[in-house]
C-alpha cells in the first residue's frame, strides 16, 4: 500500500488547508454582544404569521404598482436590482430559483427567533428605467429601510455567539434546510436605530437562496431541487457528546461540523416542533410553491424534526 493516497486522506488535507486560509475574521464586525442579537426567544411563535414574516401584510410590496430602477445587480448567482417603490422605499430584488428558497428559509428562520430582514416574494411586477416600463419575472424582495444600516458582515468562525447553543442551533437548522452555502459574505450586520433608543446590532444570515436542495463536497449543490432535498439524510451519528450529519456543505467552515452537541439538535428540534401544520404551509406558500410542491418538502423537514428531538 506505500505511495498510495486515499481519498479520504485527501479530503482532510483540502479541508485543513482551506482552513488555515480561512482564520481571518474578515470584514466581520467582532465585539461582546449579547446572544440577543442573534437570538430572541420567540414566545409567539405558535401566532407568528409565516405568509407575510416579519414586516407583516402591511410592508407587503404592492405589485400592481411599477419599481424604479436604482441599480442593476449582475453579481453572484442570481441576477438582481435595487428599486424603489411609489413610496419611495428601497427595495433589493432577487431573482431566479432563489427567490423562492431564501423567503422560506426566512421565515423558518424567524419563525424560531433569529433575526431576519423584511422579505417577501413577488410572482410577478414591472420595472421601469430609462427604456420605459417592462414586465419582470417572480423575485424576492428585500426592504432596505433608512432605520437599518449594514455595517459590515461576520464570520462563522469569529463571532461572539461562538458555543452558544443558539449559535449550535442555527447551524443545524442549516443543515436541516441544506443551505450549503455558508460564508461570511452572505451574513450581514445590521445597525438599527430607533427614535429616543441607543443603537443596536443586528446578527442575521441575509442570503439563505442556496437552500432546499442536494449538498455537495467541493462542488456547488443544487438549490430548491424536491426530490434531491427527500433523498438527502440527515443525521449520520452520534458518538459521545457529538453529532455528525451527512451534510457535505460544511467544507468551508470545518469546525462547524465537529461543534453540535445532541442537546443543540434537540433545542432547535423542539423549537420546530411548535410550529402547526398552518404555518409549515405559510412558510412554502410566501415562497411561491404549490401545494404539491410544498408538502413533500414538510413532510421532510418534519422527520428531521422527529429525527433531531430524538438525538442523544
Amino acid at each position: 500500500m506505500t505511495g498510495v493516497i486515499r481519498p479520504t486522506t485527501v479530503r482532510i488535507a483540502i479541508v485543513l488547508a482551506f482552513s488555515m486560509a480561512c482564520v481571518s475574521p474578515g470584514r466581520s464586525v467582532l465585539s461582546q454582544r449579547s446572544v440577543a442579537d442573534l437570538w430572541q426567544d420567540p414566545v409567539d411563535l405558535e401566532r407568528r404569521d409565516l405568509l407575510y414574516g416579519v414586516g407583516g401584510r402591511a410592508q407587503a410590496p404592492n405589485p400592481a404598482v411599477t419599481y424604479r430602477l436604482v441599480e442593476a445587480d449582475r453579481d453572484g448567482f442570481s441576477s438582481g436590482y435595487d428599486v424603489r417603490d411609489a413610496q419611495g422605499r428601497l427595495w433589493s430584488v432577487k431573482l431566479g430559483p432563489e427567490s423562492k428558497t431564501e423567503v422560506v428559509a426566512s421565515r423558518l428562520l424567524w419563525a424560531v427567533g433569529f433575526h431576519q430582514p423584511t422579505v417577501y416574494f413577488v410572482p410577478r411586477w414591472t420595472l421601469t428605467d430609462r427604456h420605459g416600463a417592462s414586465p419582470q419575472t417572480a423575485g424576492r424582495f428585500r426592504l432596505e429601510p433608512a432605520s437599518e444600516e449594514k455595517v459590515g458582515d461576520w464570520s462563522w468562525r469569529s463571532n461572539p455567539f461562538l458555543g452558544t447553543q443558539e449559535f449550535e442551533g442555527l447551524f443545524v437548522l442549516m443543515v436541516m434546510m441544506n443551505n450549503w452555502d455558508l460564508k461570511t459574505s452572505q451574513n450581514a450586520v445590521y445597525r438599527t436605530v430607533k427614535q429616543g433608543d441607543d443603537p443596536r446590532y443586528l446578527y442575521m444570515i441575509n442570503d439563505l437562496g442556496a437552500s432546499f436542495g442536494k449538498t455537495n463536497w467541493l462542488l456547488p449543490g443544487t438549490r430548491d431541487d424536491v426530490a434531491g432535498f427527500e433523498r438527502e439524510p440527515f443525521i449520520e451519528q452520534i458518538a459521545g457528546n457529538r453529532v455528525t450529519f451527512h451534510y457535505q456543505g460544511g467544507w468551508r467552515e470545518p469546525h462547524l461540523l465537529a461543534s453540535v452537541a445532541p442537546s443543540d439538535v434537540r433545542w432547535i428540534s423542539n423549537l420546530l416542533a411548535r410550529l402547526s401544520p398552518r404555518q409549515w404551509s405559510d412558510a412554502f406558500q410566501a415562497g411561491g410553491y404549490s401545494d404539491a410542491e410544498a408538502a413533500r418538502y414538510i413532510k421532510r423537514l418534519r422527520a428531521k424534526v422527529a429525527d433531531g428531538l430524538r438525538a442523544g
